[in-house]
């Protein structure tokens, strides 16, 4: 079935890379997945061989040109395989949050009229069969680990390896059928269609084309000099468009190889045995992995401890330099390499990352200090600057350029402009087709001329052309007495803290900046079993007066650091309290990708905001809470509201 649809640019569509993957990478490995602690390989051409017989299956299912297949569950091959199956027959796949609840699953699946669920084992079929009423497009299921489904009623559920049997059984007949689709397939057909994550509203369902994914695919890969014997571990949701253009639209362009692991709690073991060489992963999961390693050198030796800590202070100084190609004397280079072999490279060995070439972190801003760690380890690490609309890449930065305060340059194709009002907007190949089913936001989002609207406000550096990323525009105001107020700003330099997981910072159109802190349980949890301090519960360690003491030091040094700058100097947080619960995605105070819901947070939690503001040193609050299990419940706590020292504002930002 060779259908290539080649443009004057080469292939078209996603399938048609496959099928050039499959004649020119043929024996190489594509696909990896670890299970039951063993890792196992399908080559390009076995990978067609996987995704034309679920196609054919499909076909024979009823399987329309246009339909929408919703895909749902962990990073596995034959979910990535189902994804380009769909667009085989035409279809438009939808990939979901695997640990979305049953009621945000029945939005997405009902707003996109979702005939087909792929999904990956009993826990997501049982979530679909308990909304099916709720679908009247729903017809058929596919499950791919048939553990627990014996005895379910099959007349709409079918296994994904009988699909594929069925699908082999009817070549000959539908293949005809399958090759004049792909046929039709072209730059301008949906690739997929990927949810926001809805920090303000209900989420929006964003097209793109193969245009779109496979224009950014191309550039971004020939920005960073990706090749085919790279390999990339597929750990992130399948339903954030970070991973569909790493594991589906980059893997698909340069032909490397994608690695699942076997799961999360195994993610870390199969990363140090992949050794991936193209690598991303949120600031969240450096921040994670450098206080690991932190709580390890505590609990060392004197010794180690002692050679950590020197070998550490000469990386950070010579390291980044050494990574940039930029001169370094000849006894500073000495120190270094005898670094790599005592810490350096035993360190990125443990973490996973002694083959990385190319790393990026985005989504939120990473800690200065965090980010030269890694860099000074010699890990190539970067930032960049993304969305869903833009197919992700907006901003990177190019090697040689790296700093901890910028997202980058423009990438290749990219336009930048800054709006009056200090908003970002750009325009390049990878801008959104339309929200679906949403011409009203499609056209506040992007104009006529193809400017979209990234909703963060910002500004480009003269002479380097690095953009800076304030806050969110919408989130953007003034304080009381009209001195800026950028919460995301402090919140980010509040989460720099290992100690700190997670802070919400209010005071637009007030007098004072006040805040909400959630613990890192397992950093703070580390030093209460170091110092012998028991604890029973989250809340018992969130409340404990040391606990309490160190959270109002970060606080206050965070108070000093943002008194230096003139324009923000006025967001300082005067009074926070310690949260009693983690800001939970399934309590809907967090987007599945664990962006802030405000508004959410500033109605469930006014009681406790009141409080911050009338001068109360205590209140008393019960919240409801969602378990695992899909039960509600409640908390009840009373929470200490501290006061933190703030810096006087300099004599000229008072004058002006």
């Amino acid at each position: 079935m060779n259908t290539q649809s080649e443009g004057v640019e080469g292939p078209q569509s996603i399938p048609a890379l496959l099928h050039r993957n499959a004649s020119e990478f043929a024996d190489a490995p594509a696909y990896r997945e670890k299970e039951y602690g063993i890792w196992q390989s399908w080559s390009w051409r076995e990978t067609l061989e996987e995704v034309e017989a679920l196609a054919l299956g499909l076909v024979d299912l009823g399987a329309r040109e246009g339909d929408f297949v919703a895909v749902i569950g962990r990073n596995r091959p034959r979910l990535y395989w189902a994804m380009i199956a769909a667009e085989m027959v035409g279809a438009v796949p939808v990939p979901l949050y695997q640990d979305a609840v049953a009621e945000e699953m029945a939005y997405v699946l009902n707003h996109c009229g979702a005939r087909f669920v792929i999904a990956g084992d009993q826990e997501q079929v049982d979530k679909v069969i308990e909304i099916q009423e709720q679908l009247p497009e729903f017809e058929q299921m596919i499950y791919l680990d048939p553990r627990g489904l014996r005895k379910y009623d099959h007349a709409r559920l079918h296994q994904y390896s009988h699909v594929q049997d069925v699908g082999r059984a009817k070549r000959d007949e539908l293949t005809p059928e399958i090759t004049a689709r792909q046929a039709r397939l072209t730059y301008d057909s949906t690739c997929v269609m990927l949810y926001t994550s809805g920090t303000t509203g209900k989420p929006k369902g964003v097209v793109l084309s193969n245009r779109n994914v496979i224009e950014t695919s191309r550039s971004s890969s020939e920005f960073d000099d990706l090749r085919q014997t790279d390999s990339v571990l597929a750990y992130l949701p399948m339903a954030w468009v970070g991973d569909f253009i790493f594991s589906v639209g980059q893997a698909m362009w340069t032909g490397f190889c994608t690695n699942c692991p076997e799961s999360a709690e195994t993610m870390h073991t199969d990363l140090r045995e992949i050794g991936p060489t193209y690598y991303f992963a949120p600031p969240r999961v450096f921040e994670t992995q450098l206080t690991n390693v932190m709580i390890r050198m505590e609990d060392a030796g004197r010794f180690k401890k002692w050679l950590f800590d020197r070998c550490m202070a000469h990386a950070r100084k010579v390291g980044p330099a050494i990574l940039d190609g930029r001169r370094v004397n000849q006894w500073d280079r000495f120190k270094y390499n005898l670094g790599e072999i005592l810490i350096y490279g035993p360190l990125k060995n443990t973490l996973g990352f002694s083959r990385i070439r190319v790393g990026y972190t985005a989504g939120e801003a990473i800690g200065p200090e965090i980010f030269d760690f890694y860099r000074s380890l010699g890990i190539n690490l970067k930032q960049l600057y993304g969305q869903t609309e833009a197919t992700v890449f907006i901003t990177a930065q190019p090697d040689g350029e790296v700093r901890s305060d910028t997202v980058g340059v423009s990438c290749p194709g990219v336009e930048l402009k800054i709006a009056e009002n200090g908003e970002v907007f750009y325009r390049s190949p990878g801008v959104f087709v339309e929200y679906y089913k949403n011409p009203e936001s499609t056209a506040d989002t992007k104009d006529a001329e193809g400017w979209v609207a990234t909703g963060d406000a910002g500004f480009i550096e003269e002479g380097s052309g690095h953009l800076r990323i304030i806050d969110r525009a919408k989130d953007v105001g003034q304080m009381a007495d009209g001195s800026l107020f950028a919460p995301k700003y402090v919140e980010n330099k509040l989460k720099f803290f290992p100690n700190i997981l997670e802070a919400v910072v209010f005071g637009n159109g007030r007098d004072a900046c006040t805040s909400f802190i959630n613990i890192d349980l397992t950093a703070v949890g580390n030093w209460a079993e170091r110092n012998n301090i028991g604890y029973a519960s989250y809340q018992e360690l969130a409340r404990h007066p040391q606990v309490m003491d160190t959270i109002q030091a970060h606080v206050e040094e965070v108070n000093a650091s943002v008194a230096e700058d003139d324009m923000l100097s006025g967001c300082q947080v005067h009074r926070f309290v310690v949260l009693h619960k983690e800001l939970d995605a399934d309590d809907g105070e967090l987007t599945r990708t664990r962006k802030v819901r405000r508004r959410i947070i500033e109605e469930k939690y006014a009681d406790i905001i009141a409080a911050l503001y009338d001068g109360s040193k205590s209140v008393s609050t019960t919240t409801e809470v969602t378990y695992e299990d899909g039960r509600k419940g409640s908390i009840s706590a009373t929470l200490e509201v501290r006061d933190a020292a703030v810096q006087v504002v300099s004599r000229k930002m008072a004058a002006e």
